[in-house]
């Protein structure tokens, strides 16, 4: 079985990446800097980046992350791909967060942009 060429295009791995998150009872939005592998806190969800990629020789391009959120108690709400430009294609439902990828870090020092 051969997979279609969009399935089969590399990428490059960041170093991180940067999230917004969003409080919806105070509207109060928090930029977030993350390195693969670990972890940062928004009120009280904790989120773990697994890896950023971007496409190669294209650090501007498409950025997507896997992310883990959880409750501070350690219940689930999140794990998955989330894409920069198209947040709601896969969406953290959480009743007060609201968490989406920016762009990710590079190992040269400059980030990724997509849009914000």
């Amino acid at each position: 079985m051969s997979l279609p060429a969009v399935a089969q295009q590399a990428t490059t791995r960041g170093t991180g990446a940067y999230l917004r998150g969003l409080d919806k009872i105070t509207g109060a939005v928090t930029d977030i800097e993350v390195n693969n592998g670990e972890y940062a806190t928004l009120g009280r969800v904790t989120i773990a980046l697994g890896e950023c990629r971007y496409p190669p020789n294209d650090p501007s391009g498409e950025a997507y992350a896997f992310l883990s959120v959880a409750e501070n108690d350690g219940a689930a709400v999140f794990q998955g791909w989330m894409v920069a430009s198209s947040p709601a294609l896969n969406p953290m439902d959480h009743p007060r967060y609201d968490v989406w990828v920016l762009r990710c870090k590079t190992a040269s020092g400059s980030d990724s942009k997509s849009a914000e």
